[in-house]
């Protein structure tokens, strides 16, 4: 799977991330490091809505900031995430291609159960009728 990634500040954490989700065999779509966070939730916006991407992953320090900035962009559905049930019931309930999550509180491990959660759920087909509302 391609996975458009960006965050605004390149940590420990966003190494990590990006060395899990290429040691999981999906091929990285870096959109932007040490950029301003509207840059990085747009950007990556932009990529999965444009189909260079399949789903998002984006962070800044609360994750509010990139969530909205993805959001803003035409069929993004970011998800702002802070545990493994949050991150499936996104992908499930709302089909959500983008997950953001914040650098403060995410440890390596808390995110890798995200990221899992987030690439291996399926959304419900009984919620598609619902998508459409969301813009």
């Amino acid at each position: 799977m391609r996975i458009a990634f960006g965050t605004d500040e390149s940590t420990d954490l966003t190494r990590y991330v990006k060395e899990w989700l290429t040691a999981q065999g999906h091929e990285l779509v870096v959109v932007g490091e040490d950029i301003a966070w509207p840059e990085v939730g747009g950007g990556v916006g932009e990529a999965v809505a444009r189909g260079v991407a399949d789903r998002g992953v984006v962070c800044c320090w609360t994750g509010t900031g990139v969530s909205i900035a993805a959001n803003k962009v035409a069929g993004v559905r970011a998800a702002l995430c802070t545990d493994r049930a949050t991150a499936a019931g996104a992908r499930t309930w709302n089909d959500a291609n983008v997950l953001a999550f914040g650098l403060r509180l995410t440890s390596p491990a808390l995110a890798e159960e995200m990221l899992d959660a987030f690439l291996t759920t399926d959304p419900d087909t009984s919620e598609a009728v619902n998508y459409g509302r969301l813009g």
